[in-house]
Protein backbone atom coordinates (compact mmCIF):
# COMPACT_ATOMS: atom_id res chain seq x y z
CA UNK A 1 0.00 0.00 0.00
CA UNK A 2 1.45 2.96 -1.13
CA UNK A 3 1.58 6.41 0.94
CA UNK A 4 -0.17 8.40 -2.28
CA UNK A 5 -2.64 7.94 -4.97
CA UNK A 6 -5.11 9.99 -6.73
CA UNK A 7 -8.04 7.97 -6.14
CA UNK A 8 -8.86 6.21 -2.59
CA UNK A 9 -11.85 3.84 -3.01
CA UNK A 10 -13.57 3.20 0.67
CA UNK A 11 -15.39 0.00 -0.16
CA UNK A 12 -15.58 -2.83 -2.49
CA UNK A 13 -19.57 -3.13 -3.87
CA UNK A 14 -20.02 -2.49 -7.38
CA UNK A 15 -20.58 1.38 -6.58
CA UNK A 16 -16.83 1.64 -5.26
CA UNK A 17 -15.94 -1.48 -7.83
CA UNK A 18 -17.17 0.80 -10.86
CA UNK A 19 -15.70 4.10 -8.98
CA UNK A 20 -12.04 2.31 -9.38
CA UNK A 21 -12.25 0.82 -12.83
CA UNK A 22 -13.67 4.25 -14.41
CA UNK A 23 -10.65 5.78 -13.09
CA UNK A 24 -7.94 3.44 -13.36
CA UNK A 25 -8.80 2.91 -16.76
CA UNK A 26 -8.26 6.76 -17.57
CA UNK A 27 -4.67 6.49 -15.99
CA UNK A 28 -5.20 7.54 -12.07
CA UNK A 29 -3.42 5.62 -9.73
CA UNK A 30 -6.40 4.00 -7.53
CA UNK A 31 -6.03 2.90 -4.45
CA UNK A 32 -9.69 0.10 -3.46
CA UNK A 33 -9.80 -1.09 0.28
CA UNK A 34 -12.69 -3.60 1.44
CA UNK A 35 -13.04 -3.90 5.64
CA UNK A 36 -14.40 -7.40 5.13
CA UNK A 37 -11.85 -10.24 4.63
CA UNK A 38 -13.91 -11.16 1.02
CA UNK A 39 -15.42 -9.11 -2.16
CA UNK A 40 -19.21 -10.00 -2.11
CA UNK A 41 -19.78 -11.75 1.35
CA UNK A 42 -21.37 -11.59 3.14
CA UNK A 43 -24.76 -10.78 0.69
CA UNK A 44 -26.80 -8.25 1.72
CA UNK A 45 -29.40 -8.27 -0.93
CA UNK A 46 -32.02 -10.24 -2.66
CA UNK A 47 -29.64 -10.26 -5.79
CA UNK A 48 -32.54 -9.18 -8.47
CA UNK A 49 -32.02 -7.06 -10.95
CA UNK A 50 -33.21 -5.66 -14.62
CA UNK A 51 -31.90 -6.90 -18.05
CA UNK A 52 -31.79 -4.04 -19.12
CA UNK A 53 -30.42 -1.84 -16.34
CA UNK A 54 -27.45 -4.73 -15.88
CA UNK A 55 -26.56 -4.46 -19.89
CA UNK A 56 -26.18 -0.72 -19.55
CA UNK A 57 -22.77 -1.59 -18.16
CA UNK A 58 -21.63 -5.05 -18.86
CA UNK A 59 -22.98 -8.81 -21.00
CA UNK A 60 -25.00 -10.71 -18.77
CA UNK A 61 -22.33 -14.14 -17.81
CA UNK A 62 -23.69 -17.66 -17.05
CA UNK A 63 -21.13 -17.70 -14.35
CA UNK A 64 -22.81 -14.98 -11.66
CA UNK A 65 -26.38 -15.56 -13.30
CA UNK A 66 -28.28 -17.88 -10.97
CA UNK A 67 -31.67 -17.60 -12.76
CA UNK A 68 -33.21 -15.70 -15.79
CA UNK A 69 -36.37 -14.59 -15.08
CA UNK A 70 -39.19 -14.69 -17.29
CA UNK A 71 -42.31 -13.79 -15.04
CA UNK A 72 -43.49 -11.90 -11.95
CA UNK A 73 -46.18 -12.55 -9.56
CA UNK A 74 -47.60 -9.49 -6.82
CA UNK A 75 -49.90 -11.17 -4.52
CA UNK A 76 -52.17 -9.42 -2.67
CA UNK A 77 -53.11 -9.56 1.04
CA UNK A 78 -56.22 -11.99 0.42
CA UNK A 79 -54.09 -13.99 -1.35
CA UNK A 80 -55.49 -12.83 -5.20
CA UNK A 81 -52.18 -13.60 -7.20
CA UNK A 82 -51.46 -10.96 -10.16
CA UNK A 83 -48.98 -12.64 -13.05
CA UNK A 84 -47.21 -10.20 -14.59
CA UNK A 85 -46.29 -12.03 -18.10
CA UNK A 86 -43.06 -10.61 -20.04
CA UNK A 87 -44.52 -8.30 -22.54
CA UNK A 88 -45.78 -6.57 -19.46
CA UNK A 89 -43.49 -6.55 -17.20
CA UNK A 90 -40.71 -4.84 -18.68
CA UNK A 91 -37.35 -3.77 -16.71
CA UNK A 92 -39.48 -5.80 -13.70
CA UNK A 93 -38.11 -8.74 -15.37
CA UNK A 94 -34.26 -9.53 -14.80
CA UNK A 95 -31.69 -11.74 -13.69
CA UNK A 96 -31.22 -13.50 -10.05
CA UNK A 97 -27.30 -12.84 -9.60
CA UNK A 98 -24.73 -14.97 -7.68
CA UNK A 99 -23.61 -11.50 -5.64
CA UNK A 100 -20.48 -13.97 -3.84
CA UNK A 101 -19.59 -14.02 -7.73
CA UNK A 102 -20.54 -10.93 -9.21
CA UNK A 103 -19.36 -8.54 -6.85
CA UNK A 104 -15.92 -10.21 -7.19
CA UNK A 105 -15.83 -9.82 -10.78
CA UNK A 106 -16.65 -6.43 -10.72
CA UNK A 107 -13.58 -5.48 -8.47
CA UNK A 108 -11.40 -8.34 -10.63
CA UNK A 109 -12.24 -5.90 -13.20
CA UNK A 110 -10.82 -2.71 -11.87
CA UNK A 111 -8.05 -4.78 -10.99
CA UNK A 112 -7.59 -5.37 -14.65
CA UNK A 113 -7.62 -2.08 -15.60
CA UNK A 114 -4.76 -1.18 -12.85
CA UNK A 115 -6.45 0.01 -9.07
CA UNK A 116 -4.63 -1.86 -6.63
CA UNK A 117 -6.89 -3.66 -4.04
CA UNK A 118 -6.90 -5.02 -0.63
CA UNK A 119 -9.17 -6.88 1.63
CA UNK A 120 -9.69 -6.59 5.30
CA UNK A 121 -8.60 -3.40 4.96
CA UNK A 122 -10.66 -1.11 7.11
CA UNK A 123 -10.63 2.87 6.93
CA UNK A 124 -10.93 4.20 10.40
CA UNK A 125 -10.84 8.18 9.94
CA UNK A 126 -10.73 10.23 7.23
CA UNK A 127 -7.83 12.39 7.05
CA UNK A 128 -8.87 15.72 6.85
CA UNK A 129 -6.44 19.33 6.06
CA UNK A 130 -8.19 22.66 6.13
CA UNK A 131 -11.51 21.07 7.03
CA UNK A 132 -11.36 18.87 3.42
CA UNK A 133 -11.21 15.53 3.07
CA UNK A 134 -7.33 14.90 2.34
CA UNK A 135 -7.24 10.28 2.79
CA UNK A 136 -8.04 8.52 5.08
CA UNK A 137 -6.39 6.10 7.60
CA UNK A 138 -6.38 2.37 6.60
CA UNK A 139 -5.82 -0.45 9.15
CA UNK A 140 -5.09 -3.89 8.06
CA UNK A 141 -3.45 -6.87 9.65
CA UNK A 142 -2.43 -5.10 12.87
CA UNK A 143 -0.72 -1.83 10.91
CA UNK A 144 -2.11 1.41 10.28
CA UNK A 145 -1.55 3.34 6.72
CA UNK A 146 -2.22 7.13 6.35
CA UNK A 147 -3.21 7.02 2.80
CA UNK A 148 -3.10 11.03 1.31
CA UNK A 149 -5.58 11.16 -2.06
CA UNK A 150 -7.05 13.51 -4.52
CA UNK A 151 -10.43 12.33 -4.29
CA UNK A 152 -11.88 9.73 -1.57
CA UNK A 153 -14.52 7.59 -3.04
CA UNK A 154 -16.97 6.82 -0.03
CA UNK A 155 -18.94 3.63 -1.23
CA UNK A 156 -19.18 1.86 2.25
CA UNK A 157 -22.74 1.03 2.05
CA UNK A 158 -25.82 1.19 4.05
CA UNK A 159 -23.33 1.76 7.20
CA UNK A 160 -22.05 5.26 5.62
CA UNK A 161 -19.03 5.82 8.35
CA UNK A 162 -16.83 7.38 6.03
CA UNK A 163 -19.15 10.13 4.93
CA UNK A 164 -20.22 10.57 8.62
CA UNK A 165 -16.99 10.66 9.71
CA UNK A 166 -15.88 13.38 6.93
CA UNK A 167 -18.96 15.75 8.30
CA UNK A 168 -21.74 14.77 5.96
CA UNK A 169 -25.06 13.78 7.97
CA UNK A 170 -25.73 10.64 6.43
CA UNK A 171 -28.73 9.51 9.42
CA UNK A 172 -31.42 7.61 8.17
CA UNK A 173 -34.77 8.27 9.98
CA UNK A 174 -35.56 4.98 11.84
CA UNK A 175 -39.01 5.07 9.97
CA UNK A 176 -37.56 5.15 6.69
CA UNK A 177 -34.77 2.32 7.26
CA UNK A 178 -36.07 -0.60 6.47
CA UNK A 179 -35.47 -4.12 8.47
CA UNK A 180 -34.37 -7.12 6.24
CA UNK A 181 -34.06 -10.76 6.75
CA UNK A 182 -33.55 -12.97 4.27
CA UNK A 183 -32.94 -17.39 4.19
CA UNK A 184 -31.17 -19.21 1.30
CA UNK A 185 -33.26 -21.92 1.27
CA UNK A 186 -33.53 -25.50 -0.62
CA UNK A 187 -36.04 -28.30 -0.90
CA UNK A 188 -38.64 -25.46 -2.28
CA UNK A 189 -41.74 -26.04 -4.50
CA UNK A 190 -41.54 -22.97 -6.66
CA UNK A 191 -41.32 -21.47 -10.00
CA UNK A 192 -37.22 -21.64 -10.66
CA UNK A 193 -38.65 -18.42 -13.32
CA UNK A 194 -40.71 -16.30 -11.97
CA UNK A 195 -40.39 -14.00 -8.95
CA UNK A 196 -43.25 -13.58 -6.07
CA UNK A 197 -43.69 -10.32 -4.13
CA UNK A 198 -46.27 -10.57 -1.40
CA UNK A 199 -48.04 -7.13 0.05
CA UNK A 200 -49.98 -7.08 3.42
CA UNK A 201 -49.88 -5.41 6.69
CA UNK A 202 -49.81 -9.23 8.20
CA UNK A 203 -47.50 -10.20 6.14
CA UNK A 204 -44.89 -7.39 5.65
CA UNK A 205 -46.29 -3.93 7.29
CA UNK A 206 -44.43 -1.20 5.55
CA UNK A 207 -42.32 -3.29 3.22
CA UNK A 208 -42.78 -6.68 1.38
CA UNK A 209 -41.71 -10.41 1.53
CA UNK A 210 -39.83 -11.96 -1.49
CA UNK A 211 -39.16 -15.18 -2.97
CA UNK A 212 -36.08 -14.90 -5.35
CA UNK A 213 -35.47 -18.17 -7.45
CA UNK A 214 -31.85 -19.12 -7.53
CA UNK A 215 -31.84 -22.69 -9.45
CA UNK A 216 -33.50 -25.91 -8.39
CA UNK A 217 -35.56 -25.80 -5.91
CA UNK A 218 -33.47 -23.22 -4.41
CA UNK A 219 -34.37 -19.52 -3.40
CA UNK A 220 -33.65 -16.30 -1.75
CA UNK A 221 -37.41 -16.25 0.68
CA UNK A 222 -36.50 -12.73 2.27
CA UNK A 223 -38.48 -9.73 3.83
CA UNK A 224 -38.63 -6.22 4.67
CA UNK A 225 -40.28 -4.07 7.04
CA UNK A 226 -40.87 -0.16 7.74
CA UNK A 227 -38.53 0.65 10.98
CA UNK A 228 -41.22 1.81 12.43
CA UNK A 229 -43.39 -1.84 12.60
CA UNK A 230 -40.47 -4.18 14.27
CA UNK A 231 -40.46 -4.96 17.64
CA UNK A 232 -40.47 -7.58 20.07
CA UNK A 233 -42.00 -10.75 18.81
CA UNK A 234 -42.61 -8.84 15.20
CA UNK A 235 -38.97 -7.97 13.97
CA UNK A 236 -38.79 -8.93 10.18
CA UNK A 237 -37.45 -12.43 11.01
CA UNK A 238 -40.50 -13.32 13.15
CA UNK A 239 -42.67 -12.10 9.79
CA UNK A 240 -40.56 -14.04 7.76
CA UNK A 241 -41.10 -17.60 10.30
CA UNK A 242 -44.85 -17.21 10.17
CA UNK A 243 -44.60 -17.44 6.15
CA UNK A 244 -41.95 -20.08 5.58
CA UNK A 245 -43.85 -22.48 8.01
CA UNK A 246 -47.01 -21.98 6.15
CA UNK A 247 -45.34 -21.81 2.96
CA UNK A 248 -42.72 -23.87 2.36
CA UNK A 249 -42.97 -26.12 5.58
CA UNK A 250 -40.37 -28.82 4.20
CA UNK A 251 -38.04 -26.25 3.27
CA UNK A 252 -34.26 -26.35 3.98
CA UNK A 253 -32.08 -23.38 5.20
CA UNK A 254 -28.72 -22.80 3.69
CA UNK A 255 -27.87 -19.54 4.91
CA UNK A 256 -29.45 -16.34 7.08
CA UNK A 257 -28.90 -13.07 6.75
CA UNK A 258 -30.06 -9.62 8.86
CA UNK A 259 -29.81 -6.32 7.68
CA UNK A 260 -31.26 -2.95 6.63
CA UNK A 261 -32.03 -0.80 3.31
CA UNK A 262 -32.76 2.69 3.67
CA UNK A 263 -35.76 4.08 1.72
CA UNK A 264 -35.35 7.54 2.43
CA UNK A 265 -34.75 10.62 0.18
CA UNK A 266 -30.71 10.75 -0.90
CA UNK A 267 -28.10 13.05 1.01
CA UNK A 268 -29.13 16.10 0.07
CA UNK A 269 -25.71 16.63 -1.01
CA UNK A 270 -23.35 13.52 -2.75
CA UNK A 271 -20.11 16.02 -3.16
CA UNK A 272 -17.29 17.55 -0.22
CA UNK A 273 -14.35 19.00 -1.17
CA UNK A 274 -12.19 15.94 -2.53
CA UNK A 275 -14.97 13.66 -2.02
CA UNK A 276 -17.55 11.79 -3.87
CA UNK A 277 -20.51 9.44 -2.14
CA UNK A 278 -21.82 6.91 -3.93
CA UNK A 279 -25.05 4.12 -4.20
CA UNK A 280 -26.03 3.14 -0.52
CA UNK A 281 -24.04 5.05 1.35
CA UNK A 282 -25.24 8.25 -0.42
CA UNK A 283 -29.15 6.69 -0.43
CA UNK A 284 -29.39 6.57 -3.67
CA UNK A 285 -31.62 3.46 -3.72
CA UNK A 286 -35.06 2.77 -4.96
CA UNK A 287 -37.51 3.52 -2.12
CA UNK A 288 -39.48 1.01 -3.17
CA UNK A 289 -38.07 -2.03 -4.19
CA UNK A 290 -34.80 -0.78 -1.81
CA UNK A 291 -32.87 -2.21 -5.03
CA UNK A 292 -29.59 -0.79 -5.16
CA UNK A 293 -27.41 -2.68 -7.52
CA UNK A 294 -27.76 -0.74 -10.75
CA UNK A 295 -27.90 2.81 -8.84
CA UNK A 296 -24.73 1.62 -7.32
CA UNK A 297 -23.11 1.34 -10.43
CA UNK A 298 -24.11 4.46 -12.39
CA UNK A 299 -23.16 6.63 -9.59
CA UNK A 300 -19.64 4.84 -9.37
CA UNK A 301 -18.86 4.89 -12.98
CA UNK A 302 -20.38 8.62 -12.80
CA UNK A 303 -17.99 9.26 -9.76
CA UNK A 304 -15.18 7.76 -11.41
CA UNK A 305 -15.65 10.18 -14.68
CA UNK A 306 -15.90 13.06 -12.82
CA UNK A 307 -13.06 12.39 -10.65
CA UNK A 308 -11.07 11.89 -13.62
CA UNK A 309 -12.24 15.45 -15.00
CA UNK A 310 -11.45 17.01 -12.10
CA UNK A 311 -8.22 16.00 -11.45
CA UNK A 312 -6.87 16.57 -14.55
CA UNK A 313 -8.36 20.07 -14.71
CA UNK A 314 -6.64 20.61 -10.89
CA UNK A 315 -9.66 21.66 -8.97
CA UNK A 316 -10.93 18.65 -6.96
CA UNK A 317 -13.24 21.16 -4.60
CA UNK A 318 -17.02 20.72 -3.84
CA UNK A 319 -17.60 22.88 -6.86
CA UNK A 320 -15.76 21.07 -9.39
CA UNK A 321 -17.00 17.82 -7.93
CA UNK A 322 -20.87 19.44 -8.40
CA UNK A 323 -21.36 18.03 -11.68
CA UNK A 324 -21.39 14.82 -10.19
CA UNK A 325 -24.44 15.35 -7.69
CA UNK A 326 -26.69 17.52 -10.58
CA UNK A 327 -25.66 15.06 -13.09
CA UNK A 328 -27.47 11.91 -11.31
CA UNK A 329 -30.28 13.52 -9.88
CA UNK A 330 -31.37 14.83 -13.71
CA UNK A 331 -30.85 11.28 -14.45
CA UNK A 332 -33.68 8.82 -15.38
CA UNK A 333 -32.67 6.88 -12.35
CA UNK A 334 -32.55 10.32 -10.25
CA UNK A 335 -35.52 11.05 -11.17
CA UNK A 336 -37.35 7.37 -11.15
CA UNK A 337 -35.90 7.44 -7.19
CA UNK A 338 -37.98 11.06 -6.10
CA UNK A 339 -41.16 9.30 -8.02
CA UNK A 340 -41.11 6.54 -6.59
CA UNK A 341 -40.03 8.12 -3.18
CA UNK A 342 -43.66 9.84 -3.03
CA UNK A 343 -45.04 5.79 -4.18
CA UNK A 344 -43.60 4.33 -1.77
CA UNK A 345 -45.03 7.47 1.12
CA UNK A 346 -48.50 6.58 -0.04
CA UNK A 347 -48.58 2.88 -0.60
CA UNK A 348 -46.75 2.02 2.87
CA UNK A 349 -49.86 3.54 4.58
CA UNK A 350 -52.58 2.09 2.62
CA UNK A 351 -54.48 -1.40 4.78
CA UNK A 352 -55.19 -4.20 3.26
CA UNK A 353 -58.86 -4.00 2.37
CA UNK A 354 -57.24 -1.06 -0.20
CA UNK A 355 -54.03 -3.15 -1.27
CA UNK A 356 -56.64 -5.68 -2.34
CA UNK A 357 -58.67 -3.20 -4.13
CA UNK A 358 -55.61 -2.21 -6.16
CA UNK A 359 -53.84 -5.41 -6.96
CA UNK A 360 -56.97 -6.68 -7.84
CA UNK A 361 -57.26 -3.36 -10.19
CA UNK A 362 -54.23 -3.90 -12.28
CA UNK A 363 -55.03 -7.33 -13.04
CA UNK A 364 -57.49 -6.09 -15.34
CA UNK A 365 -55.58 -3.64 -16.96
CA UNK A 366 -53.69 -4.38 -20.52
CA UNK A 367 -50.78 -2.91 -19.93
CA UNK A 368 -48.28 -2.78 -23.48
CA UNK A 369 -45.56 -0.78 -22.02
CA UNK A 370 -45.66 -1.66 -18.09
CA UNK A 371 -43.35 0.47 -15.94
CA UNK A 372 -44.37 2.41 -12.36
CA UNK A 373 -45.13 5.05 -14.19
CA UNK A 374 -48.00 3.98 -16.49
CA UNK A 375 -49.17 1.42 -13.68
CA UNK A 376 -49.80 4.37 -11.40
CA UNK A 377 -51.85 6.48 -14.11
CA UNK A 378 -53.85 3.17 -14.61
CA UNK A 379 -54.43 2.39 -11.21
CA UNK A 380 -56.00 6.14 -10.78
CA UNK A 381 -58.35 5.21 -13.65
CA UNK A 382 -59.25 1.79 -12.09
CA UNK A 383 -60.16 3.07 -8.85
CA UNK A 384 -61.66 6.09 -8.46
CA UNK A 385 -62.45 5.61 -5.15
CA UNK A 386 -59.12 5.99 -3.92
CA UNK A 387 -59.10 8.89 -6.36
CA UNK A 388 -59.04 11.68 -3.43
CA UNK A 389 -55.99 9.67 -1.21
CA UNK A 390 -53.86 9.90 -4.96
CA UNK A 391 -54.26 13.09 -6.30
CA UNK A 392 -50.47 14.33 -4.82
CA UNK A 393 -49.36 11.88 -6.85
CA UNK A 394 -51.18 13.26 -9.68
CA UNK A 395 -47.96 16.02 -10.07
CA UNK A 396 -45.69 13.39 -10.53
CA UNK A 397 -47.54 12.23 -13.97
Amino acid sequence: MKRRYDMLVVGGGPGGAFAAKTAAEKGLSVCLVEKRPAIGTPVRCAEGIGKELLTDFLPPDPKWICTDIESAELVAPDGFSMLLEPSKAGNEIGYVLDRKVFDRELVWKAAEAGAETYVKARATAPIMRDGAVAGAVIEQHGKRYEIDADIVIAADGIESKFARWAGIDTTVPYRELETCAQYLMTGLDIDSTRTSFYLGNEVAPAGYLWIFPKGDGTANVGIGIGGGKSGNGHRAKDYLDRFIARRFPNGKTIELIIGGVSVCRPLPSTVADNMLIVGDAARISDPITGGGIYNAMYTGRLAGETAVTAIEAGDTSRDALMPYDTTWRASKMGKAIDRNYAIKEFFTKLNDEKLNSIVHSISKINLEHFSTLMLLKEIMKANPSLLLELRHLRSLL
